[in-house]
C-alpha cells in the first residue's frame, strides 16, 4: 500500500494485444492511498451529493456483499495504514479528510460508505446461478462509461462495446471469475489518453472529431495518460467479487522523462487495429502524440 507520492505507471505492451493481463496481488497491497486521498474524498463527496444517481447504484439482493465489502475495507485500513485511518468502535475516523464515518450508518447503502472511504471505486460482481452481473457499484471516477448503462449487467454485456472482447477474452474472463480463490486477488492496468484531467468522465469513448489544436509540439501538456490500477478479489463469506478501480493521471510529458515507456507507447499505438483506436478515441488526436513521443523515444 502506498502512502506518499504516485507511482508513473506504464503498461504499455509492444506490439499492442488485448489480454486480461493479471498479476498477483499482494494483499497489503491491496488498496493505494497516495498524497491525493483528501482531494479525492472530497471530490467524491461532491458527487455522490450533487450526482448520487450517476455514480451509485445497487440492486435487491446485494446487501450482503456490500457489508463484507465494508467491513473487509474497515478492518484493512486500520490493519496497513493505522496513521491515516483510526477506529473507535464502530467508527472510523478518516484522518486526512477530517471525517469519522459510523460504519452502521443506515443512511447509507454499504457500498456507498466504503466508497467515501478510499480513492479506489468500488464494483460488486454476483453470480446469480447462471453468469456474472454488477449488483452494485460506487462508481464516482469513471473512465468514459456510466454505470447505468452496466448495472445488473452481465461480465459479457458490459464489455460488449470493448473490440475482440467477445471472442478473444470472454470465456477466459468468465473462467477466471468463476476459480479466482478468496486468497489469491489480483491487478491489472489499463491506459487511455484523454484530454481533460477531470476525474469523472462517463463521456468520450469512440470519439473520432479531430482536433487539429493538438500538436506534436504541445501534446505533452495538452494530453493526460490515465490508467486505472484495478483489483479483484473474491469476498470469502458471500463469494462476490470486488472489483476496485484506481485512476492514476499525469500530464503526457512525464513521459518525457520516460524515453523507455514513451517508445513503448508510440509502438502500442501504432500496432493497435484500428477499432480498438476508434475505441479510445485516438483520431481526436490524430498524429499528434505519436510525433510528439517520437520526439522522446528510446
Amino acid at each position: 500500500m502506498s502512502a506518499g507520492g504516485r507511482p508513473l505507471y506504464t503498461p504499455f505492451e509492444t506490439p499492442y494485444r488485448l489480454s486480461m493481463g493479471l498479476m498477483a496481488l499482494k494483499p497489503d497491497e491491496w488498496i493505494e492511498i497516495d498524497d491525493d486521498l483528501a482531494a479525492d474524498l472530497a471530490e467524491k463527496e461532491r458527487l455522490l451529493t450533487e450526482r448520487h444517481g450517476e455514480v451509485f447504484a445497487a440492486l435487491p439482493g446485494s446487501e450482503a456483499g456490500q457489508r463484507e465489502v465494508l467491513e473487509l475495507l474497515a478492518a484493512h485500513l486500520c490493519e496497513h495504514v493505522p496513521g491515516l485511518y483510526r477506529r473507535d468502535g464502530r467508527r472510523l475516523h478518516v484522518v486526512a479528510a477530517d471525517a469519522c464515518r459510523d460504519l452502521d450508518d443506515a443512511s447509507l447503502a454499504p457500498l456507498d460508505l466504503a466508497g467515501r472511504l478510499v480513492q479506489e471505486d468500488l464494483c460488486l460482481m454476483q453470480h446469480d446461478g447462471t453468469a456474472w452481473r454488477l449488483t452494485a457499484a460506487s462508481l464516482c471516477f469513471p473512465t468514459r462509461w456510466k454505470l447505468a448503462d452496466k448495472i445488473g449487467r452481465t461480465l459479457d454485456a458490459i464489455h460488449d462495446p470493448v473490440p475482440d472482447f467477445a471472442d478473444r477474452l470472454a470465456r477466459p474472463m468468465n473462467r477466471f471469475f468463476d476459480r479466482i480463490k478468496t486468497d489469491k486477488p489480483v491487478w491489472r492496468l489499463n491506459w487511455s489518453l484523454v484530454d481533460d484531467p477531470a476525474l469523472f468522465q462517463p463521456d468520450g469513448h469512440g470519439r473520432g472529431d479531430l482536433d487539429p489544436t493538438i500538436t506534436p509540439d504541445n501534446a505533452g501538456e495538452r494530453l493526460w495518460l490515465r490508467v486505472e490500477r484495478q483489483t479483484l478479489r473474491r469476498l470469502p463469506e458471500t463469494g462476490a467479487v470486488l472489483f476496485t478501480i484506481r485512476i492514476h493521471r499525469w500530464p503526457l510529458s512525464r513521459l518525457a522523462e520516460r524515453p523507455d515507456a514513451a517508445g513503448r507507447l508510440a509502438r502500442s499505438i501504432t500496432t493497435m487495429p484500428p477499432a480498438m483506436r476508434r475505441y479510445k478515441s485516438l483520431p481526436v488526436f490524430g498524429e499528434a502524440v505519436r510525433g510528439y513521443l517520437e520526439k522522446y523515444a528510446g
